[in-house]
């Protein structure tokens, strides 16, 4: 690991480093705890070249804060960097950095998101916290720029200023890293006693206490902020200096949560202030629509979706990607382990389409394969295909992270059974064989194709029934809570009518 303390040496030291070569960056004050460490970690997974800086900024205390005696321990700081991988440690002086000069050059953030949280009790705080970062990130020039999520505010104003002056750094915030009683870790939670450390989970106890009621169904600020206030009465040791709750991008006051709000709190614990919060989101449903091929699914869904405003997973469209990889790589069909060396290393990328005809823009190891997935021999070796253990394995993985935060509608064979067990709304699309061949012979025909047989389609999709109905991983099946619908006689809008019915 090098280490250098002046700005001429790190922009020598970055000079030399390749334009491919992907940055990341952790600007720390040091004191580095488990928290700055998770940070380090993740910047060093994801990058090839890691920077770290440990600078007690000036600019960001008041006159009455604790800048003299913030925790400092530069030589186990030194240990834990180079121990985690990281290449390159700055630790600047303030006269390197030019934040002892009265005429410093500030970088204001947006009055509105300095007004409220800590920045109505930190006079200039924010406006310190954007200078110094603007002149790492000046400095530094990472690809990759990770803070943590107890510094939620800090979080949203760097994003705020990277986006309006167009800085080429994606900024990463990271989960708040906790010991067991739920504390938050924090450098300044050393000025702590024992029976201080013990007093001070009731912030993140408290916040789980309204985020609870949130759960049940309370989405009023203020009822949920009253939990919090009643926890802190008549307390001996916590002052609660304030809780918040507000919008997470904008940090804007919120009379009724509608969809994501951030929760933050502040409060002294003796003579040290403490913060933490919590991110309340209204999780909108997933909704798992299966069925057999050709039962409509990809046409409803994706209409679905638009009209609710959730995104549309098209798993079908995942399963055809790796056919026609396993296919024009000309690897056979029943050889596993070929198939799953090329899943394991296989890039499925989907993306949204505003075209409601085209279900979404397929992306296989950067290439575009949207039409190339629906032909019909692509058609006739995907249920093959998908049957393969480490296919499945793979997929399912990625289609799970999709549903994360759910407002999803999934579709597939096995995703009320299996991928999305959870489901808020299952939906089992069904139709006969003759109607679904009819449906697929028109998408055929429109898509150019030619020299269609229906009998032999009919034939097709009684096989591929067959196969994935009895397929021993994931088979086709009615989840035992799916409402089915017959699809024959109904159109696509009586269909999705009868679906939004059961929301």
């Amino acid at each position: 690991m090098l280490i250098v303390t002046k700005i001429v040496n790190l922009e020598t030291e970055r000079a030399k480093i390749s334009s491919q070569i992907k940055v990341g960056f952790v600007p720390t004050m040091g004191a580095l705890h488990l928290g700055h460490e998770s940070l380090i970690k993740q910047a060093v997974t994801e990058n090839d070249y890691v920077i770290v800086s440990i600078f007690v900024n000036p600019l960001q205390f008041a006159m009455d804060e604790d800048l003299d005696k913030y925790p400092r321990q530069l030589d186990k700081d030194k240990e834990l960097c180079e121990k985690l991988g990281v290449n390159l440690l700055f630790i600047p002086s303030e006269i390197e950095m030019n934040t002892i000069s009265q005429e410093t050059t500030l970088i204001i953030p947006p009055v509105s998101m300095m007004s409220v949280l800590c920045g109505k009790y930190r006079k200039g705080h924010f406006q310190g916290v954007a200078t110094i970062v603007t002149k790492f990130f000046n400095l530094v020039k990472p690809n990759m720029a990770y803070f943590g999520q107890k510094d939620a505010q800090q979080v949203a104003i760097i994003k705020k200023i990277v986006n309006d002056l167009n800085m080429a750094v994606k900024i990463k915030s990271c989960d708040i890293i906790r010991e067991e009683s739920g504390l938050a870790l924090s450098s300044r939670n050393q000025y702590l006693t024992l029976e201080e450390k013990q007093e001070a989970t009731l912030l993140f106890k408290s916040l789980m206490l309204a985020k609870k009621s949130f759960l049940k169904g309370q989405n009023n600020p203020k009822n949920l902020i009253g939990i919090i206030e009643s926890q802190f009465k008549n307390h001996p040791i916590l002052t609660l200096q304030y809780i918040e709750i507000v919008d997470p991008e904008t940090l804007q006051t919120l009379t009724k949560i509608t969809n994501s709000a951030l929760m933050a709190i502040a409060a002294y614990c003796g003579n040290t202030r403490l913060i933490d919060n919590l991110i309340l989101t209204v999780k909108k449903p997933i909704i798992a629509i299966d069925g057999p091929a050709g039962a409509g699914k990809s046409t409803v869904s994706r209409h679905l979706a638009h009209e609710l405003g959730f995104l549309y997973l098209d798993t079908g469209a995942m399963y055809r990607a790796i056919t026609w990889l396993v296919m024009e790589n000309q690897i056979n069909s029943t050889d596993d382990k070929a198939i799953a060396k090329l899943v394991g290393l296989a890039k499925i990328e989907l993306l949204p389409n505003s075209d409601l005809k085209i279900p979404v823009t397929v992306k296989v190891n950067d290439i575009e394969v949207t039409k190339a997935i629906r032909t019909p021999a692509v058609t006739t070796n995907v249920s093959k295909i998908s049957a393969q253990k480490a296919v499945r394995e793979k997929l399912v993985k990625l289609q799970q992270e999709y549903g994360i935060q759910g407002g999803i509608v999934a579709e597939g064979r096995d995703i009320g059974t299996n991928v999305f067990p959870h489901a808020q709304l299952k939906i089992f699309l069904t139709a006969s064989p003759e109607a679904r061949a009819k449906r697929r012979l028109i998408d055929l025909e429109n898509q150019g194709e030619s020299n269609l047989n229906l009998k032999q389609l009919i034939a097709d999709i009684q096989e591929r029934d067959y196969i994935d109905s009895t397929r021993e991983i994931a088979p086709l099946k009615k989840a035992d809570n799916a409402v089915e619908i017959l699809t024959d006689n109904l159109t696509m809008e009586e269909v999705i009518n009868k679906i939004k019915s059961y929301l």
